[in-house]
């Protein structure tokens, strides 16, 4: 699954719309424009998107291709969210590193006497 591609499917408001729908029944084309008031090009397209994202799957029946949407992509979506939720935020703590430029007392942080050096690089350059 690649991530990125799933996310920036979901962003926008009509596939988001259309996934909804899926989730809760199987539709083909017409039935989805019926249903969001659009036309069955604008639906298509959606669904492509949707699609080439690995978020639907097609089964032909009859003349019509009806969708359903794959669970499993946005379970392992969610999982990567928690995950990323999950992540605690670090104290700056540049003696620790390797490759910070601090060559003054290790707690220069809690005395609040870092170098300009040393604040833009934990903390980045500050906008005039």
């Amino acid at each position: 699954m690649d991530k990125t591609k799933v996310l920036k499917a979901i962003a926008d408001e009509s596939r988001m719309s259309i996934l909804k729908l899926l989730l809760k029944h199987n539709y083909c084309v017409r039935a989805l424009a019926n249903e969001l008031a659009l036309t069955e090009a604008t639906v298509s397209q959606h669904l492509k998107v949707l699609r080439e994202a690995g978020l639907l799957v097609g089964e032909k029946r009859g003349y019509f291709m009806h969708y359903t949407v794959e669970r499993e992509v946005l379970h392992e979506l969610a999982k990567k969210i928690d995950a990323l939720a999950a992540i605690e935020q670090e104290a700056c703590h540049p003696e620790k590193r390797d490759d910070c430029p601090a060559n003054e007392e290790k707690e220069c942080h809690k005395k609040g006497k870092c170098s300009v050096e040393v604040k833009e690089f934990c903390h980045g350059k500050m906008k005039e």
